[in-house]
């Protein structure tokens, strides 16, 4: 799964289309050491597919190599980081 990034300096996203379909996370950039993961949307389409879960492992990974941390107020991110343990270092909760 080819997952995409765009970054406007403040906002950014991580995205992936599959089958024609488009799913997302959006992030606020609140300082050079710190993103808001605000929203991941995934259609009907592609539930059940893993595309949420690669969304967010992949922020994750992005910001360990970034040296940046995660402030989760999107729902479904604080849940994923709630079961992987192994994300604290990079996750505020």
């Amino acid at each position: 799964m080819d997952i995409l990034h765009e970054d406007s300096g403040t906002k950014g996203r991580y995205y992936a289309v599959i089958e024609g379909h488009e799913g997302e996370m959006t992030y606020s950039r609140a300082s050079p050491q710190l993103i808001i993961i605000d929203h991941t949307g995934v259609p009907d389409a592609l539930r059940g597919k893993g595309l949420g879960q690669a969304l967010a492992a992949h922020a994750v990974e992005e910001a360990r190599k970034g040296g940046w941390k995660i402030m989760p107020l999107c729902p479904f991110f604080r849940a994923q980081a709630m079961r992987h343990k192994e994300w604290h270092d990079v996750v505020n909760l």
